[in-house]
């Protein structure tokens, strides 16, 4: 059964292995297993919503199911501004879904630790 999550402008939807993200507003541009932007005004509620989902028994459960390696934040580059738009892009594996953009739960640490540091760095200022 899938567990629905809300933060913010995001509700995620966890089920399997899989996250799925949406926004209420302004969902991100997402390039199919290659990466995605969103505005940089949303990546602190979007870091947020990583942590909540990485609470959750299903978060836990899938990352049993895969090697000691995964959620490693290598698979993630780090995120870049674009000030031209003032999107943060990140590429990494996800993909496109009908209503926003779906991730392997066992990757949410690794993203989540690539937007953490580009906060606390204050990289996009």
């Amino acid at each position: 059964m899938p567990t629905r999550t809300t933060v913010a402008d995001w509700t995620i939807t966890a089920s399997g292995d899989t996250a799925t993200f949406t926004h209420a507003s302004t969902p991100p541009r997402v390039w199919h297993g290659r990466g995605f932007a969103i505005a940089e005004a949303d990546l602190a509620a979007l870091d947020k919503a990583l942590g909540e989902v990485m609470k959750l028994p299903v978060y836990w459960l899938a990352r049993g199911r895969r090697d000691a390696g995964a959620g490693d934040a290598a698979v993630w580059s780090e995120p870049r501004h674009d000030p031209a738009d003032g999107s943060v892009h990140l590429a990494g594996p996800c993909r496109v879904e009908e209503a926003g953009f779906a991730i392997d739960l066992v990757h949410l640490r690794g993203l989540r630790i690539r937007i953490a540091s580009f906060r606390a760095a204050g990289a996009h200022r």
